[in-house]
């Protein structure tokens, strides 16, 4: 009863203001009432042709290379670079892009996964009477809608729990979610509710139950960044845009304008990575849209120009699926620190984060153990106590950098607004900065307006809303029934590539292997406990894919599900990609250890090597130490204080198991702190204690020694598959 009358009491309490912001909602619709509908026949109006497929990445530099002006050029390959292409080509404009990495490498890959308006810019919008704040939430729920309509096989929209824990929260929280629904109108993706206790645990039975009021529930869009990016991107080339990936620009070309006698920038010296090759690409107009590096490429404009980002650093964790509901969210709106944490489903895993600090510029953000712990504290605080929080469960970690706009009135990046802001240079660079992933369009749109009008283009109003993203087009949430019955596809699998790859998911299942067993018939996985088949590795080549990285952090997602599933994938994808590509050995091995490299720095390999060193702390109980010494001395009968592969296969040989030689070489490899090829006595106590203390879960080692102790009695079947433990 209490709990409906303070639902109700809110109703009278904010009617007034709900009816201010209804009004600017409404007016705001009414204002734009004839270019939204406009807007919907924008995608019908394009009139340039779009290819069946994109150029092969050979062909798209050649185009750059042998075209002798481009009225644009982008620099830039995330998701605001490549929705400037597309928005200039789809324009009838001759649009060129060159990215030095791969595309979406950057902060376009490391987001929250989130397509949103932001309910805590609204907050600020209303607490603060900001209208600027209030037009960009506007305008984030706009890009929302038409981001799920544009690729609805990479987005879907998602229910986001709020816990209420006190009553005087419950009208404040519904209030602010209510206006959130109220400002996005007819495109609200479906209205917020409130639960009850008992109804919030039965959703998400994992959450803290200890004094909690109720609940809310309301929706925003998620999506796969990576691939995002990438359908924008083959999008525009498919249109005609000459896009490549590690292309790197080394410097502005600049000419004397003739009737100023100014200097303009006409071009760019690039250098092809892969060749080492160099050469000018020319263009009317040069957009710079590098996201944090925005302040480099000014400043290869003008030197003395003062930067206009102020980098800020945002952590994620990956957790197993165990830890949410497969289709329900989390708000933590008012973290310990004043932050809000969002709790995820992702990809059958758990995503949490971000944190939101100062930074440095850099191409090679790693995450740190004091943002992981954050993290990790912020979800204790929100789930039951019969939930064990381990760290050991971090499977994969990440840091993004956002390129916030600096505020010079702002003292942190917290209170910096996520606007973009477009400005043109005296030599006629174009430079987008700021703004979110969900309003990459609306960026590149206005990026798109402004360069048309700074540097006298022939073109006409953009074309992109509406405009179906590469996979879109014949997708239906009922594609995967197909690959299966038609391919033989695992139903899992066939799921997984129509929503990555939408109706191009059947080219991927006409180059899948037969597996030789009688289900599946095709597809064989990378490893065994995601749906990535080793056919996306020969398409992810097609896709611009020429790096061991990019396939197992953009092409395919397993380095940030999982990075030991990760490099348990790595050789066989470098095979594969050797033969495509035709690399040497020695390109095989470079490649190789670079994506060890980033899997160990940049996606939190490092930091779970940290929780077990030589120097670990063992702290056991006197009867624990024994009975893990015999189980130790049950492998070392020759009592030598160390195990090696040998003892491992005498006693497995005993019991009629058998493990292959290099599984077994990895699972010794992984609790070997010296690497001298053997674990010695003090390395499996170390092990032990944190598996204990919850710094380390999963270790295949833990579990084969202890199932071959019961197995030596019982002649069981020992398994030694990852048992969903991380970093």
């Amino acid at each position: 009863m209490a709990f409906q009358k303070a639902v109700k009491g809110t109703a009278l309490i904010g009617g007034g203001a709900i009816a201010t912001v209804f009004g600017l909602s409404q007016f705001s619709q009414y204002r734009n009432k004839h270019g939204t509908f406009v807007h919907a026949q924008a995608a019908e109006a394009v009139t340039v042709p779009i290819k069946n497929d994109f150029p092969t990445r050979e062909q798209q530099i050649l185009a750059l290379k042998t075209t002798s002006e481009f009225d644009v050029l982008v620099i830039g390959g995330g998701a605001t670079g490549c929705g400037c292409a597309l928005d200039a080509v789809t324009r009838g404009l001759k649009t060129a892009l060159l990215e030095r990495d791969d595309f979406s490498s950057g902060t376009s890959s490391r987001s929250t996964k989130l397509i949103h308006g932001g309910v805590r810019y609204l907050q600020k919008a209303i607490m603060k009477l900001d209208f600027e704040q209030y037009k960009m939430v506007k305008e984030a729920l706009e890009e929302r809608a038409n981001l799920l309509e544009i690729a609805p096989h990479l987005s879907a929209p998602l229910p986001i729990m709020l816990p209420v824990y006190k009553w005087w929260q419950l009208p404040y929280y519904w209030f602010g979610i209510k206006l959130y629904d109220i400002v996005a109108g007819s495109q609200c993706l479906k209205s917020s509710y409130v639960l009850s206790k008992s109804r919030a645990l039965e959703l998400f039975p994992m959450l803290r139950k200890d004094e909690l009021v109720g609940a809310i529930v309301y929706y925003d869009g998620q999506h796969n960044d990576a691939r995002m990016n990438l359908a924008i991107a083959l999008t525009a080339a498919r249109y005609g845009a000459a896009t490549a990936n590690y292309a790197e620009v080394l410097r502005l070309l600049k000419t004397t304008d003739p009737a100023s006698g100014k200097q303009r920038v006409c071009g760019v010296r690039c250098r092809d990575v892969l060749t080492g090759q160099e050469f000018d690409v020319k263009a009317k107009c040069v957009i710079n849209a590098t996201g944090p590096f925005t302040d480099s490429v000014r400043k290869m404009d003008d030197q003395e120009v003062p930067n206009i980002c102020q980098p800020s650093a945002g952590v994620h964790i990956v957790m197993p699926g165990y830890y949410s509901p497969d289709n329900m969210g989390l708000l933590d709106p008012a973290t310990s620190d004043g932050r809000v944490i969002f709790f995820l489903p992702w990809e059958k895993m758990t995503i949490a984060g971000t944190t939101d600090s100062p930074t440095d510029v850099t191409s090679h953000p790693i995450p740190t153990e004091e943002d992981i712990n954050f993290i990790l504290n912020e979800v204790r605080n929100y789930l039951s106590v019969d939930v064990e929080v381990r760290r050991g469960d971090v499977l994969a970690a990440w840091s993004g950098i956002r390129p916030l706009v600096t505020d010079p009135n702002s003292k942190d990046t917290q209170s910096i607004s996520r606007n973009h802001v477009v400005t043109i240079s005296d030599s006629g660079l174009v430079t987008i900065a700021g703004g979110k992933w969900t309003t990459y369009r609306a960026m590149a749109q206005d990026t798109i307006d402004a360069a048309i009008q700074a540097h006298d283009l022939n073109a006409g109003s953009s074309k992109t809303v509406g405009l179906q993203l590469q996979g879109a087009e014949d997708w239906s949430p009922t594609l995967y029934i197909r690959l299966v019955q038609d391919y033989g596809l695992e139903s899992e699998v066939a799921q997984h590539l129509a929503s990555t790859y939408g109706d191009k998911a059947f080219e991927v299942a006409k180059i899948a292997q037969v597996t030789g067993k009688r289900w599946p018939i095709v597809g064989k996985r990378l490893v065994s406990e995601f749906p990535y088949i080793e056919a996306e590795v020969v398409y992810g080549v097609k896709e611009y894919a020429r790096t061991a990285v990019d396939m197992i952090s953009r092409r395919t997602r397993l380095a940030f599900l999982n990075v030991q599933a990760a490099e348990e994938a790595l050789p066989r994808i470098v095979d594969i990609m050797a033969k495509e590509l035709n690399w040497s050995e020695q390109k095989k091995k470079e490649e190789f250890e670079a994506a060890k490299k980033f899997l160990y720095y940049e996606m939190g390999y490092k930091v779970k090597s940290d929780q077990l060193t030589d120097s670990s702390e063992i702290s056991l109980l006197p009867s624990d130490i024994e009975r893990y010494k015999k189980r130790f001395h049950m492998f070392d009968k020759d009592k030598k204080g160390f195990i090696t592969i040998l003892d491992v296969q005498r006693v497995l040989e005993s019991i009629s198991v058998q493990i292959a030689e290099n599984t077994l070489h990895d699972i010794l490899n992984e609790v070997d702190l010296n690497k001298n090829g053997q674990v010695e006595l003090n390395e499996f106590l170390q092990l032990m204690s944190a598996i204990q203390k919850g710094h380390v879960s999963g270790s295949r080692l833990a579990v084969l020694m202890k199932t071959a102790e019961e197995n030596l009695r019982q002649r069981g079947v020992i398994s030694v598959d990852r048992s969903g433990g991380g970093l």
